[in-house]
């Protein structure tokens, strides 16, 4: 599942769970949203670390 697609899931989740007062299924949700973000956050420091070596010619 990508990261954006789990971010929206655990958006849905969550605002399902507040709907129908299931507060369990809003922590799920917003577990779901934290855990895509965190994803994203570690696939940016990769990306900006790549671009520093590529910076100085490494392959």
């Amino acid at each position: 599942m990508s990261n954006k697609t789990e971010e929206l899931s655990g958006k849905a989740k969550e605002a399902f769970g507040k709907a129908t007062d299931n507060e369990s299924l809003q922590a799920e949700g917003a577990g779901d949203q934290a855990s895509a973000g965190a994803k994203q956050a570690g696939e940016h420091v990769k990306d900006a670390a790549q671009d520093v070596k590529d910076g100085f010619g490494g392959k």
